[in-house]
């Protein structure tokens, strides 16, 4: 009996001290890991997305004349363009200076529009922006012209002004075309039936 119970107290005291080697292990191993050196943390950088501008979207006419082609022409000097070619409306005005304006019905023939549409096709009606290089003078009064082009169900919008005395290549096919333009409505019968300006820009 009292070898059993000397055994059994030898068993207890082994599985004691096993406990404590295991809890002595465990307390210095959290003792190393607290006192190791930090990692350095590499921040990781932002996903960098390149900005890529638009291209520029220009309003190119198609080879062949849409069925939907139509133009809208107001022009004069400076900020006062009463003077308007319009076929969306099929009108005309005519500024008369100081008797206020005149409006009158037209329409182009379809070789008269179809030329238009061939001399119109080579210019680019992507605004351009003027170098302040080419400002050599202020021109009063100064001649504006305000396009606005509707084809295959797109519109173009463009405006140009000889204020600085300069024009660049596209403003000068503008100006021609416009001119050619005016030109064919001044010899139509309902422009012609129309008052006679009086007065003047100063």
């Amino acid at each position: 009996m009292i070898r059993i119970i000397c055994s059994f107290m030898v068993i207890l005291l082994v599985l004691s001290g096993c406990s404590s080697q295991s809890r002595s292990e465990s307390e210095s191993k959290s003792t190393i890991d607290n006192n190791a050196a930090p990692k350095e943390t590499i921040p990781q950088e932002p996903n960098k997305q390149e900005t890529v501008k638009p291209d520029t979207v220009k309003f190119i006419l198609p080879a062949t004349m849409p069925e939907d082609f139509n133009f809208k022409i107001s022009y004069g000097y400076g900020e006062v363009q009463k003077n308007v070619i319009d076929t969306y409306t099929g009108q005309v005005t005519k500024d008369l200076i100081a008797k206020g304006t005149a409006t009158a019905d037209f329409s182009f023939t379809s070789e008269e529009l179809s030329s238009i549409y061939d001399k119109m096709k080579g210019i680019n009606f992507a605004q351009e922006k003027q170098s302040t290089a080419d400002i050599v003078c202020e021109r009063t009064p100064s001649n504006a012209d305000t396009w606005q082009v509707t084809a295959n169900s797109e519109t173009a919008t463009l405006s140009w002004t000889d204020k600085t005395c300069t024009l660049t290549k596209n403003e000068e096919q503008l100006l021609e075309l416009r001119q050619y333009i005016q030109h064919i409505v001044a010899l139509k019968d309902s422009y012609q039936a129309l008052p006679e300006a009086e007065g003047g820009y100063d």
